[in-house]
């Protein structure tokens, strides 16, 4: 995993953490004073986890590996 792939995939988390974030305050809030915020940024940071978790077990289409074991992809 080079460089080009951890910039990919610290990219695609950030895009997942934004997304889980926006859609937590959708559905649980008519203002944004009604937001949980604890409860909005642990989904979010459960978001770019999961989504570095992914790239790293499955790999990123914009970013072939190029380490060690290329049969893993």
């Amino acid at each position: 995993m080079n460089r080009e792939f951890w910039k990919a995939a610290v990219r695609r988390a950030v895009r997942t953490m934004a997304q889980a974030a926006l859609s937590f305050v959708g559905a649980n809030a008519v203002t944004l004073g009604d937001v949980d915020l604890l409860a909005m940024l642990s989904a979010a940071a459960l978001g770019f986890l999961f989504s570095m978790l992914m790239s790293i077990a499955t790999g990123l289409p914009e970013a072939p590996f190029t380490g060690g074991d290329n049969n893993a992809h």
